[in-house]
């Protein structure tokens, strides 16, 4: 792995987030740049299932169109239960972290897989307890790696896209 930048923002909502990665993309952001980590949302009277084809997810329930949509635009993901979180969708580049360390059964000192991976690509770790505060409470990240001028670039779309905090992480590994 060589040292790139990273911007993290987080987003109250699924349309928000999704609505960020398209601006993302519209832009000429590649999209195997971009990690998008939420919660799936299961409710009594609105159910969502799951059902893994290769790469390809389908989603049922009245948000599976966030996942259904950014499934289709990623290459890879994964669906987590998560202790005391509940459902986590992550993808892109950070499910291949997370992959890895599962395989490994690598988790670093008291915080998830999730956290782990944030953590092993040098992301600070009283951020990655931030962000997993933030997607305990139903928010969701979206995370771009690249260059600093790309991260420059980047960090004023996802200002401009309202996500409730965007932070820069120089020289991280990715």
């Amino acid at each position: 792995m060589k040292p790139t930048d990273t911007v993290v923002a987080v987003f109250a909502d699924h349309a928000a987030a999704d609505k960020a990665v398209k601006s993302l993309a519209s832009s000429g952001f590649d999209i195997k740049n971009l990690s998008v980590v939420g919660k799936g949302y299961h409710t009594e009277e609105k159910a969502v299932g799951f059902y893994n084809i290769g790469d390809r997810m389908k989603v049922w329930g009245s948000r599976g169109v966030l996942w259904g949509g950014l499934w289709g635009l990623f290459f890879g993901g994964l669906f987590l239960t998560l202790p005391v979180v509940g459902h986590v969708i992550v993808l892109g580049y950070l499910a291949a972290l997370i992959a890895s360390a599962l395989e490994g059964a690598v988790v670093v000192g008291g915080i998830s897989v999730i956290g782990a991976a944030l953590t092993s690509i040098g992301i600070p770790k009283d951020s990655v307890m931030t962000y997993e505060t933030a997607i305990k409470t139903d928010s969701f990240l979206v995370l771009v790696h690249g260059t600093a001028q790309e991260m420059q670039r980047a960090r004023s779309i996802l200002d401009a896209a309202s996500a409730f905090s965007v932070d820069a992480y120089d020289g991280v590994m990715a």
